[in-house]
């Protein structure tokens, strides 16, 4: 147990150190590539870390998780699109565009279990999807371009590589850190406790719904906050961010790395988008050799790569 726990911390400061490091690395070698690449991990690991919150450790498996990363990028994009482009504006009313979704989806959806739940979810998201599709004044299906970056009166430059870098890996370790007080205090226990045995919970007392849904609605906010970061990367949004295969990818990311850890899914976004950029550089048909990779990780990798790890330790 101690060894397993002794290498969990490893990777956790390996990651960490990594990635403060990273830029460093990026403007001693030239490669600017590398800080762009991780830019996008950083803040797909951050998505990662919400859906974690929920699926992990609340035993909530959300297909529709994407949803709110076009819902707070197109908070922002709207936004701009209407002349308001301060990031303080922009950005809260992404997350609380994200909040009011997922206290929707969550009132609703919250009230069934198993593949119901999952069917539910990922029904709000393609409603959501199409949604978007349609607003025809946003750009509809083609997507809208953002021409400037959110604003914040001169504290910080989102042009510059770096300091929006240094952002989105605040915000990472922000969320990580959120997620790491909610499950280690008498929230975060009983919302464990209803995914290892809600009867017994429901027996006790507590509120059953009413738990899942503040964690819920919680996971939307980060989730949210991670798309406002990707529609200021990208500068631009479009409806496939919504569409159900970005939920999935968010899904693979969370169980390759290690459900219900904290560094786990940062882990299992790295080594996911590493992987793809990877393969897809060397074959165009790089889903058909990642496919059966992430497969034989999954199945022989119980408890994903941070389980892994800690078997091979105690081992």
């Amino acid at each position: 147990m101690t060894a397993s726990f002794n290498s969990r911390n490893a990777i956790a400061v390996l990651i960490i150190a990594g990635l403060l490091l990273l830029p460093v690395y990026s403007q001693l070698s030239g490669n600017v590539f590398v800080l762009t690449l991780f830019t996008r991990i950083v803040i797909f690991a951050l998505a990662a870390v919400s859906l974690n919150l929920i699926m992990g450790y609340g035993g909530m498996m959300s297909f529709g998780h994407a949803a709110y990363l076009g819902i707070g990028g197109y908070a922002v994009g709207i936004l701009a699109a209407e002349g308001i482009g301060s990031g303080f504006v922009q950005w809260p009313v992404a997350i609380a565009c994200s909040a009011l979704f997922a206290l929707v989806i969550g009132a609703l959806s919250l009230r069934t279990r198993g593949v119901y739940f999952i069917m539910i979810t990922l029904a709000f998201a393609q409603m959501a999807y199409y949604v978007a599709s349609g607003l025809a004044r946003y750009g509809g299906d083609d997507g809208l371009t953002i021409y400037k970056r959110s604003n914040f009166g001169g504290l910080i430059n989102l042009s510059s590589r770096v300091q929006f870098y240094y952002l989105c890996l605040g915000c990472l370790f922000g969320g990580i850190y959120l997620v790491s007080r909610i499950v280690n205090s008498r929230f975060g226990l009983v919302v464990q406790g209803l995914r290892s045995n809600e009867q017994r919970m429901q027996a006790i007392g507590f509120p059953v719904n009413r738990y899942r849904l503040v964690c819920f609605v919680i996971a939307g906010m980060l989730c949210g906050l991670a798309g406002a970061l990707l529609a200021n990367n990208t500068d631009f949004i479009s409806p496939a961010v919504m569409y159900w295969t970005r939920s999935g990818d968010l899904m693979v990311m969370v169980i390759l790395g290690g459900m219900g850890s904290l560094f786990g899914p940062v882990l299992g976004a790295i080594v996911y988008l590493v992987l793809e950029e990877f393969l897809s550089q060397v074959t165009e048909y790089w889903a058909l050799i990642m496919g059966p990779l992430l497969l034989l990780i999954v199945l022989f990798g119980r408890g994903g790569i941070m389980g892994l790890v800690g078997r091979l330790t105690r081992g």
